[in-house]
């Protein structure tokens, strides 16, 4: 079983930076690809960035290429998200997410077998 905890969401002026972070539980963390997602309110989960369990292959969504990056510390069993030049659009709840057999950062939610609970992250304008 594998536990993910996101941390680092809040509210910030449209143009501005937030950085998020995932703690997984696990001494495989290393061995998995992760993900980050997210959800607008009355809009479908959508996929925002990968990365594979070496950190060495990234995919973005088209709506976030050039201003978000995914990163990862296996030695500290943590995924970031770092996100600048933050739009309005951006609004969403954001949840990172598990793939225990992740050679392949996946865009697809369905490869995914754990999900965290999420964090808010809110831009105004």
């Amino acid at each position: 079983q594998v536990q993910l905890v996101e941390s680092g969401g809040g509210l910030v002026q449209a143009g501005g930076s937030l950085r998020l972070s995932c703690a997984a539980s696990g001494r495989t963390f290393s061995s998995y690809a992760m993900g980050w997602f997210r959800q607008a309110p009355g809009k479908e989960r959508e996929f925002v960035a990968a990365i594979s369990w070496s950190g060495g292959s990234t995919v973005y969504a088209d709506s976030v290429k050039g201003r978000f990056t995914i990163s990862r510390d296996n030695a500290k069993n943590t995924v970031y998200l770092q996100m600048n030049s933050l739009k309005p659009g951006d609004t969403a709840v954001y949840f990172c997410a598990a793939d225990p057999y992740g050679s392949t950062p996946y865009q697809a939610a369905r490869e995914y077998d754990y999900w965290g609970q999420g964090t808010q992250v809110t831009v105004s304008s």
